[in-house]
């Protein structure tokens, strides 16, 4: 892959809105000591923006903006296209006001498009060319990306819909591999590729490369499910910690049922929760590559017009709230409750309404209208069939129509070729 080229422009503006608004001061949370907010920097790509914004100062101002508040822990990925060159670029520049020590790196490794290469020569490769983009001499933190597209496919069939079950049903868990009356053992050369990488990642761990070591993903199950089976294997230590996306929301918020299970049979260290806003899905302007099933999409555009008007900041401020404090263990003595949020930031006006919903949210009393409005878009994903419903990933579009005709949904059929 050629390397990609940034840079920034000569003039970079300074101005009060570059400052932040004075106020509570970013809480940190669990074993690792991480900020409330993480800075969700897939953002500094074409990923998510146009190359125009890439060119512009405003990458630089946000990530100056959220360093100035207090939100020193950053996640990127390679598969996140020019996000790494450009943080490392932007970093350097601001290296006098914020020297590396008073910031946190996480990437991530494995991923890149549609392409998965978790080999250990591939890992270590993928993990020095991130330290050359970021320009560091090691990483805080790095992931192994979207383990579900490698792991061996241990699941039901349809395998999208509601994760409680897995938890609730054991027939449905140990189909998902959850019988946790057994040891743990791995399912086929997925999973057998996934404890290799894991490996070699915590051998760079040894080397000062690398200072934690876990793994990102989207299915809650398999998450549970191969952070036992590292946790077990003999050779390997307990993951640091574990990324879940998208399920902390105003749309899916099952990640609570799952916190204490990969706390306490994964003996992970720390949890960490990314996507509020469902990758979009609950934003103003939703990427055409999202996966969500089309009358997901439209409950979602049924949500949005439902607070227009009602709620200053409109559902993306209602689903920061939310998510910022839900992600809570049901069990309440345990020392890892506390789970931070990784928001991709794309302006500094969304680094104040982020820090501004924080501290709004952290205030103790109880925030009726908020929550009343958090009931209604609830409410309305419920009544169209959608709430807490996880589409499938690896992406199947039969499994997706197959799991909502056994619920009684119905659903728009597929365009014909």
């Amino acid at each position: 892959m050629a390397e990609i080229s940034y840079s920034l422009p000569d003039r970079i503006q300074d101005s009060a809105e570059d400052k932040p608004v004075p106020g509570k001061t970013l809480s940190t949370v669990g074993t690792m000591a991480v900020p409330d907010i993480v800075f969700g920097a897939a953002t500094l790509s074409t990923l998510y923006n146009t190359a125009e914004w890439l060119a512009s100062d405003v990458p630089y101002r946000t990530l100056r903006l959220a360093l100035r508040y207090g939100i020193r822990f950053i996640d990127t990925s390679p598969h996140y296209q020019e996000s790494e060159s450009v943080l490392g670029v932007c970093l350097q520049r601001l290296a006098s006001e914020f020297p590396r020590d008073s910031y946190r790196l996480m990437s991530k490794c494995g991923r890149e498009g549609s392409n998965f290469d978790y080999k250990p020569e591939s890992i270590r490769a993928s993990v020095m060319r991130s330290l050359a983009r970021l320009q560091t001499s090691y990483l805080d933190v790095v992931l192994l990306h979207d383990v579900e597209f490698v792991a061996s496919p241990v699941w039901p069939i349809p395998y999208c819909g509601d994760h409680e079950r897995a938890l609730s049903d054991p027939r449905v868990g140990a189909e998902w591999g959850l019988d946790f009356t057994k040891p743990a053992r791995p399912w086929g050369s997925g999973d057998d590729s996934i404890l290799a990488a894991i490996h070699e990642l915590q051998k760079m761990n040894e080397e000062g490369l690398v200072r934690a070591v876990g793994f990102s993903g989207y299915t809650l199950p398999t998450l549970l499910r191969l952070s036992r089976l590292i946790a077990q294997t003999p050779y390997l230590r307990p993951l640091d910690c574990v990324l879940s996306f998208c399920h902390s929301t105003l749309q899916n918020n099952r990640l609570e049922l799952y916190i204490g299970p990969i706390l306490q049979h994964g003996r992970v260290k720390q949890i960490f929760t990314a996507s509020p806003l469902s990758m979009g899905l609950l934003g103003p302007s939703r990427p055409a590559w999202h996966p969500a099933p089309v009358d997901m999409i439209e409950a979602s555009r049924v949500a949005q017009t439902s607070v227009l008007g009602g709620w200053s900041g409109g559902l993306p401020n209602l689903a920061l709230g939310f998510t910022m404090r839900r992600p809570k263990s049901h069990a309440e003595t345990s020392p890892y409750n506390d789970v931070p949020t990784v928001i991709g930031l794309s302006t500094p006006q969304e680094v104040h309404e982020a820090v501004a919903v924080w501290r709004e949210i952290s205030i103790p009393g109880i925030k009726t209208v908020r929550e009343s409005k958090e009931h209604v878009v609830r409410s309305i994903f419920q009544a169209a069939g959608w709430l807490n419903w996880s589409w499938s990933t690896p992406a199947n579009a039969d499994f997706d129509k197959l799991a909502v005709d056994q619920l009684g949904r119905r659903v728009r059929p597929s365009p014909k070729p």
